[in-house]
């Protein structure tokens, strides 16, 4: 099939060009990456109870395999089995997961929003298009849309502070309420106060500092990938700069909300988008760096996480029925001694 403007031959050309040596430079920091966030869930789930840091990454590896799989629906995989292998309170580890998620989430609204700000420069520096290009035309309302993001950042930082510091507060009432019903309003609030259980692990300055620095060091090393396998592929990349990889992060970033199974779609489009829209590269070695920066950031975990999830003796059909099982998600009891594998 033949896309308008588009070399296959180019593309070919792109990939038996990269060197090989940052490809592999990012591949070893991706697992880092991976370590920093056994790292940081270990951290967070201290005052839960003791989780051990090598079971824990294990875990974070097959986790990550089950969303390549399953796309967004395998998310809840990940702290399910973390909670069965160091026997913990399954909605406890939930709670870990969403203030492990609202750190993320953090970084990418902040990303978001500084590159937007920064976008006039970034045009100016990639020649991406004309004045009247789209990207300019809109440059006013993008801006805009940056400034308002950091100050939704701000509020829900003010939120999550009222949730701490109160225990929930009037929320946490209307959930105890809730709890004695039956229903989707049981679940929500089995949820939600276990959110707040998790948001407890931030039990003082010491602990909120230690989960920003782990949450900084991993996003910094993940911005140098973002760095490194563009340059690696030469050419339109050979001055691909900072700034240049925050845009291109912050667009994967908010593409992957729409994860497919698989074959990613949404990350590796954001990726593309910001590489051919904004910064103004050719199709080919943008979806050269596109493609490789999605097997490196987000499919290079199945080179261990499959092997591990083989040795646990666990199948697609397992997984796809823990990530929509409910009753031990919202449970708040302690849950059972792990097996090999999740009995159906």
């Amino acid at each position: 099939m033949r896309v308008p403007g588009f070399s296959w031959d180019r593309l070919g050309e792109a990939l038996r060009g990269a060197r090989l040596d940052l490809l592999l430079l990012s591949l070893f920091a991706i697992y880092v990456c991976y370590w920093i966030r056994g790292l940081r869930w270990v951290r967070l789930s201290r005052h839960i109870g003791p989780a051990g840091i090598w079971s824990v990454f294990e875990a974070t590896l097959m986790g990550f395999v089950a969303i390549v799989l399953l796309g967004r629906a395998g998310e809840p995989v990940r702290p399910f089995l973390i909670g069965r292998r160091e026997r913990l309170s399954i909605s406890s580890m939930f709670g870990v997961f969403v203030v492990e998620r609202l750190l993320d989430v953090s970084v990418t609204i902040f990303m978001t929003g500084w590159s937007l700000i920064l976008l006039p420069r970034l045009l100016r520096e990639h020649e991406a298009g004309n004045h009247s290009s789209p990207a300019w035309s809109r440059l006013a309302l993008l801006q805009k849309a940056g400034f308002a993001l950091f100050a939704g950042l701000l509020v829900a930082v003010v939120f999550l502070m009222y949730l701490h510091i109160t225990h929930g507060g009037v929320f946490a009432r209307q959930m105890e309420r809730w709890r004695a019903t039956s229903g989707w309003r049981c679940s929500v609030a089995g949820i939600f106060i276990g959110f707040l259980e998790g948001l407890q692990a931030l039990q003082n300055w010491g602990d909120f500092a230690v989960a920003v620095v782990l949450t900084a060091a991993h996003w910094s090393l993940v911005l140098a990938i973002y760095v490194w396998v563009p340059r690696s592929f030469g050419g339109d990349f050979a001055s691909f700069g900072l700034r240049a990889a925050v845009l291109t992060l912050a667009c994967t970033m908010l593409g992957s909300a729409l994860q497919l199974p698989v074959i990613g779609g949404g990350s590796w489009a954001g990726t593309f988008g910001a590489l051919t829209l904004f910064l103004g590269v050719a199709r080919e070695p943008a979806m050269a760096a596109a493609v490789t920066l999605w097997l490196i950031t987000f499919a290079s975990c199945s080179f261990a996480g499959i092997p591990l999830l083989l040795r646990e003796g666990m199948s697609l059909g397992e997984l796809r029925r823990i990530a929509t099982q409910r009753d031990e998600r919202t449970a708040g009891a302690p849950a059972a001694a792990p097996s090999k594998g999740i009995q159906p």
